[in-house]
């Protein structure tokens, strides 16, 4: 035999050989999956919920219209210090000037008419004591004379006179009374006049009022709506006033941020919390929950979930949630957008592993896959609203044992940012799959797999 028949026949059989080891390779990787594994490690767990929002001042107030008119002019700019009682603007107060000064002028001439009314009354009164005094001494001398005229020691003409000047003593007091009765109706009416006046009097000097706006607390000009020239007008019914301003109290800073309902029953007052504030980079302030909302928001609307229109929606909802800030930056202003993390559990020394390992799988599902008929699994991480199965879900994790996936069931404990407390089912240093996400969702219980824990491979841009 040649040579080159020789070579050739070596090249056949090392092509053959190659191929049967590399269909061989082929066939024994064709049902292992490939994975990525981690350990069950034991550290210090914080569960925190995040939520964001926005600033907020603890007390504010928005200054409404009360009076109608122009505005003639605004004393104060937006970030200006006011105190409470501060002018912060005028309306045109020209009609209820005069308004409240021809009602003063009204007051004095009521004054004047009580007085005069006390005066009469007074005057009255004397006149009817006097007739009084009158009529009893002319008593007395019409007493004296029947006797005197029955012993005739006097005539008929003095009986007669001392008869009629009694008789003229009792008119004259019935007409002193009659007197003293009117004075006394124009003296209650003319001080029913004088409080009425004072009353428009009041109700004019309120208008007035009204026509200058006041600071009603301290605090800052967070934000002017109106400008000079602009006309204001009162609240009516269910319907309130113009806005004109905003003055906000800083010296208490909360940060006012919506809670899913999932984590609102893990938050309650006193919980500490970072702050971190979009204006203020690479700054995180420390705070506390100080409110938790007991009622529902719609996320959309904004609206309370249990009024008659919103009752029946199934729309996802939020809570408001209020955390104060210890130490705000002295440029903090309302409405800054911020970010809170609010701690609601803390551990130390706890048995811990990736969220992303943990797994559910249904009893059947675990049965199936022993009789190798199992078509799929879920992830806890990855189920949806749309699988409301009844049956009931294990929660677990896969091992790496003898080369094969084990699920094991375990019990799980708090909740941190990439890490889950285990309680029970694993131990310190067991290796469990952590990834990939597609090779999870696809893992049966016992199949084979492969552990490739290389980081993945960045791809390189390729410039056109």
């Amino acid at each position: 035999m040649k040579t080159w028949q020789k070579i050739g026949i070596g090249a056949g059989a090392v092509v053959v050989l190659g191929g049967i080891t590399w269909y061989s390779v082929y066939q024994s990787n064709q049902n292992v999956v490939t994975v990525q594994t981690g350990r069950v490690v034991r550290q210090d767990l914080t569960s925190v919920v995040t939520a964001s929002g926005e600033i907020r001042p603890k007390n504010y107030t928005n200054v409404l219209g009360e009076g109608m008119g122009k505005i003639t002019d605004i004393n104060v700019s937006e970030g200006d210090h006011v105190k409470r009682g501060d002018v912060l603007l005028h309306l045109e107060s020209v009609q209820p000037g005069a308004d409240v000064q021809a009602q003063e002028a009204s007051i004095e001439a009521s004054v004047a008419a009580m007085k005069a009314a006390s005066a009469n009354y007074d005057s009255a009164v004397a006149t009817a004591a006097q007739r009084q005094s009158d009529l009893n001494k002319a008593q007395l001398d019409w007493q004296r004379s029947q006797q005197l005229y029955r012993e005739q020691l006097i005539s008929k003409q003095e009986y007669d006179a001392a008869k009629s000047t009694y008789d003229g003593a009792v008119a004259a007091l019935n007409a002193a009374k009659a007197q003293l009765d009117s004075n006394m109706a124009t003296r209650d009416q003319a001080r029913s006049n004088l409080n009425q006046a004072r009353a428009v009097l009041m109700h004019q000097e309120d208008v007035l009022r009204k026509t200058t706006y006041r600071a009603p607390i301290d605090g800052i000009v967070s934000y002017i709506a109106v400008r000079v020239g602009e006309n204001v007008v009162p609240g009516i019914q269910n319907a309130t006033g113009s806005f004109l301003l905003t003055i906000s109290d800083m010296s208490v800073v909360t940060a006012e941020v919506k809670v899913d309902e999932t984590d609102i029953v893990s938050i309650h007052n006193g919980e500490p919390a970072d702050v971190t504030v979009d204006a203020f980079p690479n700054k995180t302030f420390k705070g506390h929950v100080s409110e938790v909302g007991e009622l529902a928001i719609l996320r959309t609307s904004g609206q309370a979930a249990m009024t008659e229109t919103t009752a029946n929606t199934q729309e996802a909802r939020d809570f408001k949630v209020v955390v104060t800030i210890d130490d705000p930056p002295p440029s903090v202003r309302p409405g800054l957008s911020l970010t809170v993390k609010i701690q609601t559990a803390q551990k130390q020394n706890v048995a811990t592993i990736p969220i992303q390992a943990l797994a559910e799988r249904t009893q059947e599902e675990l049965d199936e896959a022993k009789n190798g008929t199992s078509e799929s699994v879920t992830l806890a991480a990855a189920k949806g609203d749309n699988d409301k199965s009844k049956k009931t879900e294990i929660q677990g994790v896969f091992m790496v044992r003898g080369g094969k996936a084990e699920f094991v069931p375990v019990h799980t404990g708090i909740t941190g940012v990439t890490d889950i407390e285990v309680i029970d089912g694993v131990h310190e240093g067991d290796t469990i799959v952590t990834g990939s996400f597609k090779a999870l969702r696809s893992l049966k219980p016992g199949t084979a797999v492969k552990i490739d824990n290389t980081a993945p491979k960045e791809e390189s841009n390729s410039s056109s």
